[in-house]
């Protein structure tokens, strides 16, 4: 444990890279607020068929691990679940943090139990902490008290190197980020000579070979922000955008975005509609691709890390300084 008596316990799933990075950065955003901070994950689960079955599997080792952390610590001042899930089950009432919530993101039958408990857990909790606005919108606005906190991002290097590649994807579940359009929108707006490199995939789910399309298998999180450095666009066509960190993180590299309006919070989709990016439905994803493919505004690295100042560390520790951190504990 990093703290014998800490002020806030956090309890994450940890069941995604995402996940872990985004625990990560708010248990140091807290400490760098002056807070004692421990943070205990679920144990790994193993993978089930249906997401009502994984979502309980993950609430229940969620709950396990809250309770070998409340009995192995004096009660910390405040407990913070990261995601709905994993207050699912609480040991203890505490503020919930979460990207988007289950009445959004799990419908009809993948949903059935987390849904009503949820909305329970949404009222009992004494904070809630979205990443967004749209969350909490999602969630029906509840009248419980809110502290909007998003994931932070930073540029992960000197984006001023070439950009040898011409687009760049990610696919690590093809179906929800909507490969086949980008797919089809590559083999549409695609000169000879570009490529679009696919990451999070080993090759393609319907066996066809594709002029000018790479794909990579899996990456890490710091070979991809890399990829973004190289790349001159970046693009997606998500069926569902909970959050949307990885075109938060091209914007901080200085790469073009070419997305769909999907629905969902959606944090960037605000900032690339205004301008900084290229927005579509799938039919109209190749011209949009096109146009981005074509842009060369030298300044577009420069004007996308300004919007983006929001979303940076400095702002964000700020709100976890000045508003979660009185929320959680009282005024210090």
């Amino acid at each position: 444990m990093s703290a014998v008596n800490p002020d806030v316990l956090m309890v994450g799933l940890g069941s995604t890279f995402g996940l872990r990075a985004a625990e990560d950065e708010l248990a140091a955003s807290l400490r760098r607020a002056g807070a004692a901070v421990t943070l205990v994950r679920a144990a790994p689960q193993r993978p089930v068929r249906t997401l009502a079955l994984t979502d309980l599997g993950w609430a229940r080792a969620a709950r396990r691990a809250a309770q070998a952390a409340l009995a192995d610590q004096r009660s910390p001042g405040a407990v913070l679940y990261n995601t709905t899930t994993a207050a699912l089950f609480w040991p203890r009432p505490g503020a919930i943090r979460f990207d988007a919530p289950a009445r959004a993101n799990r419908p009809g039958r993948h949903g059935l139990w987390q849904r009503p408990l949820e909305r329970q857990r949404l009222g009992q909790a004494p904070l809630l902490v979205p990443q967004s606005a749209g969350a909490l919108s999602e969630c029906g606005s509840p009248a419980t008290p809110a502290v909007v906190v998003p994931v932070s991002v930073e540029p992960s290097g000197d984006g001023g190197g070439a950009r040898d590649i011409a687009a760049l994807t990610y696919a690590s579940d093809p179906s929800k980020k909507g490969l086949e359009h980008v797919l089809t929108a590559w083999e549409q707006a695609g000169a000879v000579g570009e490529e679009l490199v696919v990451a999070g995939l080993a090759g393609p789910v319907d066996g066809r070979t594709r002029r000018g399309v790479r794909y990579l298998g899996p990456v890490d999180a710091a070979a991809f922000r890399a990829l973004l450095r190289r790349a001159h666009v970046y693009v997606t066509a998500p069926r569902r955008e909970d959050y949307g960190i990885t075109q938060l993180e091209a914007l901080a590299d200085g790469c073009r975005v070419v997305t769909t309006p999907a629905p969902g919070p959606y944090a960037a989709l605000p900032l690339l509609e205004a301008g900084l990016g290229w927005v579509a439905p799938p039919h109209g994803l190749r011209a949009a691709l096109r146009s981005a493919l074509d842009d060369h505004d030298r300044d577009y690295g420069e004007r996308a890390l300004a919007a983006i100042a929001p979303f940076r560390r400095a702002a964000v520790d700020a709100t976890v300084a000045e508003q979660l951190l009185p929320a959680l504990l009282g005024p210090r």
